[in-house]
């Protein structure tokens, strides 16, 4: 059985940083493309930032410059570093995974993961 675990949610104040962890198990961790997406009351969920298996990555760009995204393969995790965070951030923050390749245009397609964790709420005050 897959499992993708989020954590390092929490509340902070704007311009704070949280870095959130997903660790992945019952699969091949260092095959999978990994990405963060997020969701906001009455929002769709979207895109926030990807990495390949081969380590490559594509961002939003209303995170881009504040918004990092790393893997370790030997711990089956992947990390989101999120820096000089907006209360516009304020979302569940969900990791996701997929075998399959991920084409460049599509890397923000919640379609393409099939792999999904439960969410790790980030709360931003103003």
């Amino acid at each position: 059985e897959v499992q993708l675990v989020e954590s390092g949610g929490g509340l902070v104040q704007t311009g704070g940083s949280l870095r959130l962890s997903c660790t992945a198990s019952g699969l091949t961790f260092d095959e999978h493309s990994l990405a963060w997406f997020r969701q906001a009351p009455g929002k769709e969920r979207e895109g926030v930032i990807y990495i390949s298996s081969e380590g490559g990555t594509h961002s939003a760009d209303s995170v881009k410059g504040r918004f990092t995204i790393s893997r370790d393969n030997a711990k089956n995790t992947v990390y989101l570093q999120m820096n000089n965070l907006k209360p516009e951030d304020t979302a569940i923050y969900f990791c996701a995974a997929e075998w399959a390749t991920i084409y460049d245009e599509d890397w923000n397609k919640a379609s393409e993961y099939e792999y999904w964790g439960q969410g790790t709420q980030v709360t931003v005050s103003s």
